[in-house]
C-alpha cells in the first residue's frame, strides 16, 4: 500500500526553512552560527500593531471571523491599494489568509487544471514551482541572466508561451535576487501578456522595501485591462515585521476570489481573528516604521555588495529592493579546492555542495542558488544586525581563501 499521496513525489521540502533549522540546531548546540537564510526583518513589530491586537483581545475579538477576512480589514486593504497604487477595489475583490503564502496557493488551487502551464522567471522564490505541482499545474522556468538584472525580457517571454499557458508570475522586488521592474520594462511584458489573454499574478509582499528612488509598480497599476487579469498577493509581514502574525491577502477577479473562499473553509477557515486586528493597524497606522527599516536595510545593503564584491571570485549586483543579495560565485567553483570537493560529492549540486561545507565547517548558514532555480549563486538575507554581516561576511571569505 502506498501510505502517502503520489501528489508529495513532486515537491521538495522548503530549502530556508531546512537551512534555518540546521542553523538553529547547531546554535543549540553552541555553535556560533551566523544566520542568512531567514526572510524575515530582524526588527520588532511596531508597538502600535502590537497594542492592537491586546485591544483586540481586551474587546474579545477572539473568535471565528468570515473565512475571507473581517470587513475592517478587507476596507483597510481596499484604501491601501487607493492610498498607495491608485488601484480601486470592493470587498469582493479582495481575501485575507494565513500569509501571502497561503493565498498564493488557493490562487493556484482556484485557478489550474490539470495540465495548464505557468511560467516562472528564474531565479524565483522557492515555493512557486511546488505550490504550481501541488495544484496539478506545469511550471515553465525561463533562466534570465545576470547582466539583465535578473529580468526576463518580452522576447524570453514570448518564446515560453504555449497554448497550454494559463498564468505569468511576476515578482518584482524579487526575492531572491532584489531585481525590481521599471514600468517600461513592465509594459513591454504585459503587451505580450494582454495579446495572449495571460493571467498574471504579481507578488508584491517587498512594495514597500525598495532603494535608490526605484519607484514600484506593478501590471494592474497600468490599465483597466491589465487590472482585470492581474491578481495580486501582498501582505503585512515584510513591510511590518510581522511574519509570525500571518496574515497576507490578495485582490482580483471576484470569480477566483470566491473560489479561493471556498478553498480556504474547507482547509483552515478564517485566519486568526488578533492576527486580523493588528493588521489592520498596521495599514491604517502610522507608516514611518517602514522608513526607519528600510533606511537601516539600505545601509546594511551597501555594505555588504561592497563586502562580496570584494572577495576574488564573487560577483554580487546590488538589489534594488527587498532585503536579499543573489551572489554569483561561478569564479569559486573553478578553485582547485571546490574542484576537489565536487569530485568527492558528485551527485550534490555545486551551490548546495559551497552552503553544506560552509555551514559546517565555517558556521555561516545561507541558501544554495538552486533552491531558486540558478546554480550559479548562493541567497544571503541582510536582515540581520550589521555586526552578524560582517563576522558572516568575513567568513565566507575565509572559506573562499582557503578554497585557493
Amino acid at each position: 500500500m502506498y501510505l502517502v499521496a503520489k501528489r508529495l513525489d513532486v515537491v521538495e521540502p522548503s530549502p530556508t526553512l531546512a537551512i534555518t533549522a540546521r542553523a538553529n540546531a547547531l546554535k543549540a548546540e553552541g555553535k556560533d552560527v551566523v544566520g542568512f537564510g531567514a526572510g524575515e526583518p530582524d526588527f520588532d513589530t511596531p508597538e502600535f500593531i502590537k497594542n492592537a491586537a491586546k485591544l483586540a483581545m481586551d474587546k474579545g475579538q477572539t473568535k471565528y471571523t468570515p473565512v475571507s477576512g473581517t470587513v475592517t480589514l478587507k476596507d483597510a486593504i481596499i484604501k491601501k491599494f487607493e492610498r498607495d497604487n491608485s488601484l480601486k477595489y470592493e470587498r469582493k475583490n479582495i481575501i485575507v489568509g494565513v500569509g501571502g503564502k497561503q493565498v498564493i496557493y488557493n490562487f493556484f488551487m482556484a485557478t489550474l487544471n490539470p495540465g495548464d502551464e505557468v511560467i516562472i522567471p528564474a531565479p524565483y522564490w522557492v515555493s512557486y514551482a511546488d505550490i504550481v505541482r501541488l495544484a496539478e499545474g506545469v511550471p515553465v522556468i525561463v533562466q534570465t541572466k545576470l547582466e539583465n538584472n535578473f529580468q526576463i525580457t518580452s522576447d524570453e517571454l514570448k518564446k515560453a508561451i504555449t497554448p497550454k499557458t494559463k498564468v505569468f508570475i511576476f515578482n518584482s522586488p524579487s526575492n531572491p535576487t532584489g531585481a525590481m521592474y521599471s514600468k517600461k520594462d513592465i509594459e513591454s511584458l504585459c503587451d505580450v501578456l494582454i495579446k495572449e489573454k495571460i493571467i498574471i499574478m504579481s507578488d508584491d509582499i517587498y512594495e514597500k522595501v525598495t532603494y535608490d528612488g526605484m519607484e514600484f509598480f506593478n501590471p494592474a497599476m497600468l490599465s483597466n485591462e491589465l487590472k482585470e487579469r492581474t491578481f495580486i498577493v501582498n501582505g503585512v509581514s515584510k513591510a511590518y515585521s510581522m511574519t509570525g502574525w500571518r496574515i497576507g491577502y490578495g485582490a482580483g477577479n471576484p470569480e477566483i476570489i470566491k473560489n479561493m473562499d471556498t478553498m480556504q473553509g474547507q482547509s483552515t477557515s478564517n485566519p486568526t481573528s488578533i492576527s486580523q486586528a493588528a493588521a489592520e493597524e498596521a495599514l491604517k497606522g502610522d507608516q514611518s516604521c517602514i522608513t526607519e527599516m528600510v533606511k537601516a536595510f539600505d545601509d546594511r545593503r551597501k555594505k555588504i555588495v561592497a563586502a562580496l564584491n570584494n572577495i576574488k571570485g564573487v560577483n554580487c549586483r546590488t538589489p534594488q529592493g527587498a532585503f536579499y543579495v543573489f551572489p554569483y560565485i561561478t569564479g569559486v567553483y573553478e578553485t582547485d579546492g571546490f574542484k576537489k570537493l565536487l569530485t568527492a560529492n558528485p551527485n550534490t549540486s555545486k551551490s548546495k555542495l559551497f552552503c553544506d561545507v560552509l555551514l559546517e565547517k565555517y558556521e555561516v548558514a545561507c541558501v544554495p542558488g538552486i533552491a531558486f532555480g540558478d546554480d550559479s549563486a548562493i541567497r544571503l538575507s541582510y536582515a540581520l544586525g550589521q555586526a552578524n554581516i560582517d563576522k558572516g561576511v568575513e567568513r565566507i571569505a575565509k572559506m573562499i581563501s582557503d578554497l585557493g
